[in-house]
């Protein structure tokens, strides 16, 4: 099966991003979040950030124009029926994703893929909300979503070898690197294993041991990082990165996914990163 019109559900940063994504590569494409309020901020995100790369002269102001007239907006989740893709991108919540899969099962066509976002939750649990577990796939994307070359698809207990094939030839087409895990898993391969350095930067803060700049600044310099581990949590956002946690402890048993107090602490404070202004850093 080729993709040809994909839909995403959730217009947070991640959602709005993997939609630029796909107008950029030529389709036409709907995303969909409940409030209006939320539509026009990421509207006007996308807006800017393709401005941003006109005024930097890396696409014109016409590619600019084009990549936005494919962007469809909107708060009707029955405009899934018109899709053959959908991308559910909403915040990492058991419940809320098998809810919303509930509903695109009944709304979208037979032969619609759906594929989830997440970075921990079980791909088969979100699945057997569906009466279409065979076509049901977790595809996740790395922020941002325009800019990050991989894709890992992890598979669900019952998902298909066509689905996992069309799954991996769209991403390729966005101008990804597909990584395909061989069984379900959680968090896949990349969530999994940086936990745990996000993690240890973090009890290494909060043990004293330096501040979050010298803690960054090392492991830019010492480990070959793009970006150090601190700046990053405030990046995917802590609330992002303790729920993950807590799914992975829940999940694994394994001492060392359990969620380091400061984070705790700060989420509980509303420090979230740059999302509230306020993380291990001001913003």
């Amino acid at each position: 099966m080729e993709v040809r019109r994909p839909f995403v559900v959730g217009a947070g940063i991640m959602g709005a991003g993997i939609g630029q994504l796909c107008a950029q590569q030529g389709y036409q494409v709907t995303v969909m979040d409940i409030s209006d309020e939320v539509i026009q901020r990421a509207e006007e995100k996308v807006k800017k950030g393709l401005k941003d790369r006109v005024e930097k002269g890396k696409i014109t102001s016409q590619d600019m124009d084009s990549i936005l007239a494919r962007m469809k907006w909107t708060t009707d989740l029955k405009l899934a029926r018109e899709s053959d893709f959908v991308i559910e991108a909403v915040f990492e919540d058991l419940e809320l994703k098998k809810e919303t899969f509930s509903k695109l099962d009944a709304i979208c066509q037979p032969q619609t893929i759906l594929a989830t976002n997440t970075t921990a939750l079980s791909v088969s649990e979100i699945a057997s909300t569906t009466s279409r577990e065979e076509r049901v796939i977790g595809m996740h994307f790395f922020n941002p979503a325009v800019i990050m070359k991989l894709v890992e698809i992890i598979r669900g207990e019952k998902t298909s070898e066509e689905t996992v094939e069309t799954t991996k030839k769209f991403a390729e087409k966005l101008g990804k690197v597909p990584i395909v895990t061989q069984k379900e898993a959680p968090a896949g391969i990349v969530s999994r294993v940086l936990a745990l350095l996000l993690n240890e930067a973090a009890l290494v803060y909060e043990q004293g041991i330096a501040s979050a700049q010298e803690i960054d600044e090392a492991m830019k310099l010492g480990a070959g990082l793009p970006m150090g581990p601190l700046s990053l949590l405030d990046m995917i956002g802590l609330d992002v990165h303790l729920s993950k946690m807590e799914t992975l402890y829940s999940k694994l048993k394994d001492e060392r996914y359990r969620t380091p107090e400061i984070i705790k602490k700060m989420v509980k404070e509303g420090r979230l990163g740059r999302k509230t202004g306020k993380g291990f850093y001001d913003y």
